[in-house]
């Protein structure tokens, strides 16, 4: 091989090496990062699976904190968990998150119907809870540390929370076992609920029965219904009161 042909040989095979070495460091550089990519989604999946660990493990401490309550106190209680996420989505519904009076839940226990609150957009701070259980009380006050968490007995609505409200209510959720309480009962917590809230504003209840818990054709009160809750165990209904 002529000395012109072997330098031009040269210098091809030089810049074919130039061009692996390229591609290799190409190369090298997509496999980084896919790693990279790779190790973010790692952790992302890891955060999803402990935040659903910590929701399942709260939920279970949750429900055992409901049943050994419902074991000592059963018509206290109503019911033997908490509300279903369903459930507690639907009675949030009805509150508007963008008004401006306070939001006055009853019977909220571990707080399932207080979480759907907040993520339909309440502030927490707009939140007074009405829980009787003591336990239930320094709970509710952990999680939500910017509600206002009243301790007594929500059937004594008026003289419970009426000095605390600065403006009228605007709404009352109610996790009440109402149908466990008589009709006169009842009669007398929606009277002083209403008195409580702005015009319009809706007192939310949810029952297991298949009728109303407080009767509805009451004299000056509006009564709406929603579709059965199949999802939630057991299946129940949401109730909606208003002044008419």
């Amino acid at each position: 091989m002529s000395l012109p042909a072997f330098q031009h040989l040269e210098k091809k095979i030089g810049k074919q090496i130039r061009f692996l070495e390229m591609k290799k460091g190409a190369i090298g550089k997509h496999i980084e990062r896919r790693f990279k990519i790779f190790d973010e989604k790692k952790d992302a999946l890891g955060k999803k699976i402990g935040k659903h660990l910590r929701e399942f493990e709260q939920k279970r401490d949750d429900d055992l904190r409901f049943i050994r309550t419902w074991f000592e106190k059963p018509l206290a209680m109503g019911a033997v968990a908490p509300s279903g996420r369903v459930l507690a989505r639907t009675m949030a519904r009805y509150v508007d998150p963008n008004g401006t009076g306070p939001i006055i839940e009853l019977g909220p226990g571990t707080g399932p119907v207080t979480d759907a609150l907040i993520k339909n957009g309440v502030d927490p701070a707009r939140l007074v809870l009405v829980e009787f259980d003591p336990a239930f009380c320094r709970l509710l006050q952990e999680r939500y540390p910017q509600a206002m968490v009243v301790q007594g007995d929500a059937y004594t609505l008026s003289k419970l929370v009426g000095a605390l409200l600065k403006t009228p209510a605007a709404a009352i959720v109610s996790g009440l076992p109402l149908m466990t309480k008589p009709l006169r009962t009842r009669l007398r917590l929606i009277s002083e609920a209403l008195t409580l809230l702005a015009p319009n504003a809706p007192f939310i209840q949810f029952t297991y029965a298949v009728v109303s818990p407080i009767p509805t054709r009451l004299a000056g009160v509006r009564a709406e219904r929603s579709e059965p809750i199949w999802l939630n165990v057991p299946p129940a209904r949401v109730w909606v009161y208003r002044r008419g």
